[in-house]
């Protein structure tokens, strides 16, 4: 009895393998034998001798060699042509129908010798399975039966086409050609769920494309592995339970993968799809299936359920040749192919494999639905599913006019999930969901008031800008949300973000301090929202030059945060940066290195390099070695961080371009002045398309432009720069913001260096009048020009006045 169960694991086992391509037989070896050195033996020399034989007639699993000359080339109606197809349980011909219609056909024979019921059960489940399906993208069956020796045999139709990859790739089908095609297969995988059938070795080689009329047509073939599942209570998933290690390797899903999983279902074939769709996207598998060949099974196994898989766009942008053959292949070049792939498609394709079957998507039907989403730039549920993000897409759809709107809308929306974290913390279990759907309801209906101002009968029809959304908005929160006072705060703290995104601090002001002030009392002042706040406000007034406010704040919050949640926390992290930048804007470089080489240490522990946390710490930690002299260590820095900054949030992201500033002050400072004005002059011109010429962080980039024209001798040129700066910051800043100071300051130095010297000392003592910031004044302490131009006994009282005066800045 033992030896007749070997036997049947081992034509099990050889069967299956025998369906494979011979390049993928040890692997499959590796993981189904494991260290059963027998089982292996026998196996493989049954293999052999399959290999050496002369077509079928030789096959190991021949009782003699009449039975293979006994093959009849005729069978009922149809006559047998040519081979075209074998594997371990069968063997497909292609044949002739001759009655009662003439036409070339698919014809399946179960292997002689291969009678016993396991595998008989097998042929007939695929016989069955496609006897009972009916889709265009599934090969159809047209007959069935037994020839006179009793050898069962299936008529399919003929598909004559190229597995789904080959097709793409030699058709150069651009992605969005390529998910048309797709969805078409995921509606007959579909259909098969829906007639009780799994298929259980989907693969590009089991997807055949057909041209229909010049169009690409898939059909799914294959069904041999296929298993159906009984009737099932309503609510209820298809499941199967899996009796064997059956499957492609690269392409099953963990579940199926597993002989110790209990079952499969439907999701098995999800993850085969997503599979088959990241290979699309990207030209690549997930998962490097090379070497599993020569690792045990347990450790493919292990990588499957633990290894996160890269998303499609940085797999593809990690191998230079990978992403110029997968970009050809798709008609584009290699950096727009990885924009293509970055945002929903990745989300898209992580999320159909997903080891957590829970976490997959449900049926293949809900997967093409989200693959028809992204082509119809409507929202996708695998990705994080904010008001935010629904409300860039609709903007994308129905309203190009207001698309200098959209990050103000996004980040507007985007408090509706963080709100529903919140109340979790502040009302019972049992209302949650009710509260999270009222607020959701609450804030969708604001946004569609807020955007009633594109309507022509208030406004320019659809020529609007972010500027008069946010003031719409700003008048109308007044009166909604009010019986929310929670949900209210907050949106007023975003709104106050978005404000200060547009470099409007002063407007930002108000609403950032009602918002810390109602989660204060309503929270408590250690709450994670309060702290959030406080560091909002306190980014606030520094950007106002209000200093020693700012750093009172920051270091209160800072406080709270490590004492509550202590160091390895993003809150913390969030606290050191606003106190590092403040710190930066004080003077004080050394206690903003060490803030900065804190959070960093923390950011290593928790996040990836990549993470955004982490991007921002360096821009400060690169600025504050710079401002110590440290140039060498600052510049290796910056360059880092800059370097991933473009990859992670691409070239024109506001942090992108406040990286690449960092790097030109940093350049400046070192005495690479040729190389700063080029990095300086690419940041000017990408933040005045970008943000704008008045926004603050252009009228930076100016400055910094015309000190490197000044370090050039290039005199003139930096004073019509600096002029025109001036002019900006005064109009937009306010004549006493510090940052107006310091550029009357620059103007007057270089007034100083080309012996301007009536000019100079009107603009310094204009500077000094109007808010110049402490460290400034204390810049001009060591200044030898402005002390030779003004003589020593003059400059000094100069420079205690302008001291005096910039300490007491904040108090205004």
């Amino acid at each position: 009895m033992e030896k007749l169960q070997q036997w049947q694991k081992v034509k099990l086992i050889v069967g299956s393998a025998l369906e494979r391509p011979l390049a993928e037989r040890s692997a499959y070896l590796d993981q189904v034998c494991a260290e059963d050195v027998e089982l292996r033996s026998e196996v493989e020399s049954l293999l052999s001798a399959h290999r050496d034989a002369d077509g079928l007639s030789e096959s190991p699993w021949r009782e003699t060699s009449a039975e293979s000359e006994a093959q009849p080339k005729d069978i009922g109606p149809y006559r047998l042509l040519r081979e075209i197809g074998v594997g371990g349980m069968g063997q497909v011909w292609l044949a002739e129908q001759m009655e009662p219609v003439r036409r070339q056909v698919a014809l399946k024979l179960i292997r002689a010798g291969m009678y016993d019921g396991s595998t008989v059960q097998r042929f007939k489940a695929e016989r069955q399975s496609l006897a009972i399906m009916e889709h265009p993208a599934i090969a159809k069956v047209f007959d069935a039966g037994t020839t006179a020796t009793g050898q069962p045999y299936l008529v399919m139709e003929y598909v004559d086409g190229l597995p789904i990859s080959e097709y793409c790739d030699a058709k150069k089908l651009t992605i969005r050609e390529r998910l048309q095609l797709f969805i078409r297969v995921c509606e007959g995988v579909q259909h098969a769920h829906q007639k009780a059938i799994i298929h259980r070795d989907l693969k590009p080689s089991n997807i055949l494309v057909v041209e229909l009329d010049g169009k690409p047509m898939p059909r799914i073939i294959d069904f041999g592995l296929a298993k159906g599942a009984a009737s099932l209570a309503p609510g209820e998933m298809l499941s199967t339970q899996v009796g064997a290690f059956l499957g492609t390797p690269g392409y099953m899903s963990p579940e199926q993968a597993d002989p110790d999983a209990p079952d499969v279902d439907t999701r098995t074939d999800v993850y085969s799809l997503g599979v088959i769709l990241y290979e699309s996207l990207a030209g690549i598998l997930p998962f490097d299936t090379t070497g599993w060949k020569n690792r045990r099974r347990e450790d493919v196994l292990r990588e499957l359920w633990e290894a996160e898989p890269l998303r499609p766009s940085t797999k593809v942008s990690a191998d230079r040749k990978t992403a110029t053959r997968s970009a050809f292949a798709r008609g584009t070049d290699p950096r727009q192919l990885t924009t293509l792939l970055r945002g929903d498609l990745d989300w898209i394709a992580l999320k159909a494999i997903e080891r957590d079957r829970d976490r997959r998507y449900p049926t293949a039907l809900a997967l093409a639905t989200d693959l028809e989403n992204y082509l119809g730039n409507r929202p996708v549920t695998a990705h994080a599913a904010s008001i935010g993000y629904r409300a860039r897409k609709y903007v994308r759809r129905h309203a190009p006019g207001v698309s200098v709107a959209l990050a103000a809308l996004a980040l507007l929306a985007s408090f509706a999930i963080m709100q529903g974290v919140q109340l979790r913390h502040i009302t019972r279990e049992r209302d949650r969901a009710d509260r999270e759907a009222a607020a959701a309801r609450s804030v969708s209906d604001f946004l569609v008031n807020l955007f009633q101002v594109s309507n022509p009968s208030e406004a320019r029809g659809n020529s609007i800008t972010a500027r008069e959304i946010l003031d719409q908005g700003r008048i109308r929160i007044e009166t909604s949300l009010t019986d929310q006072p929670d949900l209210h705060a907050r949106l007023l703290g975003t709104m106050g973000e978005v404000y200060e995104s547009l470099g409007l601090y002063s407007q930002a002001q108000p609403l950032l301090q009602q918002w810390l002030n109602t989660t204060r009392q309503r929270l408590g002042p250690e709450h994670a929202e309060t702290l959030a706040a406080m560091n909002h406000v306190a980014e606030n007034l520094e950007r106002r030059g209000r200093y020693i406010e700012s750093e009172n704040l920051a270091r209160e919050a800072l406080e709270i945060s490590r004492r509550v949640f202590g160091r390895d926390n993003a809150s913390t992290i969030d606290s050191m940066h606003t106190l590092a930048s403040i710190a930066l804007s004080e003077g004080h470089y050394a206690e903003a290195e060490k803030l900065n080489r804190e959070s960093l240490e923390i950011e290593g522990r928790l996040f990836s390099k990549e993470n955004p946390l982490t991007l921002n710490t360096m821009t400060y930690l690169a600025r504050s070695l710079a401002e110590e002299g440290k140039y060498a260590d600052a510049e290796k820095v910056q360059r880092e961080g800059l370097g991933m900054e473009e990859r992670v949030r691409g070239p024109e992201h506001p942090e992108t371009l406040a990286a690449m500033y960092n790097l030109g002050i940093i350049l400046r400072m070192s005495g690479q002045t040729a190389a700063a004005e080029v990095v300086n002059r690419k940041t000017l011109e990408t933040r005045q398309r970008v943000l704008g010429l008045e926004h603050p962080e252009t009228v930076a980039s100016m400055t910094e432009l015309a000190e490197t024209l000044d370090d050039l001798h290039r005199y003139a040129d930096a004073e019509t720069l600096y002029r025109k700066t001036l002019a900006i910051a005064r109009r937009f800043l306010g004549a006493e913001h510090p940052d107006t100071a310091g550029i009357k300051y620059n103007l007057a130095c270089n007034m100083a260096l080309r012996g301007r010297r009536s000019e100079a000392i009107a603009l310094l003592r204009d500077a000094m009048e109007h808010g110049l910031p402490l460290r400034s004044a204390l810049m001009i302490e060591s200044d030898a020009d402005f002390r030779s131009l003004l003589g020593d006994a003059r400059f000094k009282l100069l420079v205690a006045d302008a001291k005096q005066r910039a300490a007491a800045v904040p108090s205004k």
